[in-house]
């Protein structure tokens, strides 16, 4: 989760080095301009201490580079929120964080979303919702909003019906299989798979458990080419860089390749079904 934050935050101290000696500034000179200790500028040039606005402004100011501030500032900024913990992310309630998705979402006209165990959020039905939504309270100590984010949780599965968005879930076969609740919730939840893919503008497939271990992503959505968020169990990465983004466009690509949709998928489903009524 954290090499790619790591590997900006390095890609971001190289640039700082590159402008310092193209100025002809020695490391020792700026330390002495801003009172830094030596090692400093070391340590802010390969990654391993964390860079501020006012350390940029620092080596623009100094290098003469005050043309590529804005620049620097964004990708320093792009880098602080690449890897937000739960805690942080979710803020005061779970609510909150359902506020958050929906406005993601309503940004996005294509979102490809991808689940390998559980069933994605915008699919799942009030009662499986208020479970996974009352684990996440419990594990990471939030107030006890259930009902408000589960109202948020169902309000987010708006956007399905919208003309100008485009929906594409994968989910694991294993995601028909893992306990949320109890048989009655699951059932449920499967009944409303079963009529998942008949929405105009929604492909879903699954991804059989025999298929071939091609791509080992974690659960990850991209919203249109721009932005991919990939969940952790402490923390969620938000990747916004094209080459990475090309990386996560062909893991889906792989995925959808491998899954099952229509008539096939919904044979999966109902055989998950009877597991759950004997």
């Amino acid at each position: 989760m954290t090499n790619s934050v790591e590997e900006a935050r390095q890609a971001l101290g190289k640039r700082l080095r590159e402008i310092r000696r193209r100025a002809g500034l020695s490391g020792r000179e700026l330390a002495r301009l801003e009172g830094w200790h030596e090692s400093k500028v070391s340590k802010y040039e390969f990654g391993k201490l964390h860079a501020s606005d006012a350390v940029i402004r620092a080596y623009c100011k100094h290098s003469d580079a005050e043309d590529q501030l804005e620049d620097l500032l964004a990708t320093l900024h792009a880098v602080d929120s690449a890897y937000v913990e739960w805690k942080r992310l979710l803020g005061s309630s779970l609510k909150a964080g359902q506020e958050r998705l929906q406005r993601i979402e309503a940004e996005a006209r294509v979102i490809r979303n991808y689940q390998p165990v559980i069933v994605t959020g915008l699919l799942q039905t009030p009662e499986y919702a208020e479970v996974m939504l009352r684990w996440v309270g419990e594990f990471h100590q939030l107030p006890g909003d259930i009902d408000q984010a589960v109202a948020a949780r169902m309000q987010r599965q708006q956007a399905l019906y919208k003309r100008d968005k485009r929906f594409h879930f994968l989910i694991g076969e294993a995601a028909l299989y893992t306990t949320v609740g109890d048989d009655q919730v699951m059932i449920g939840q499967l009944d409303r798979l079963l009529t998942a893919g008949s929405l105009p503008r929604v492909t879903f497939g699954i991804i059989p458990m025999t298929a071939e271990a091609r791509v080992l992503f974690n659960n990850f959505v991209l919203y249109d080419n721009r932005l991919a968020a990939e969940e952790g169990s402490t923390a969620k990465l938000t990747v916004t860089q094209p080459r990475e983004i090309a990386l996560y466009l062909r893991a889906f690509d792989t995925l959808a390749r491998q899954s099952v949709t229509g008539e096939p998928a919904r044979r999966l489903i109902r055989q998950a079904l009877e597991t759950r009524s004997i």
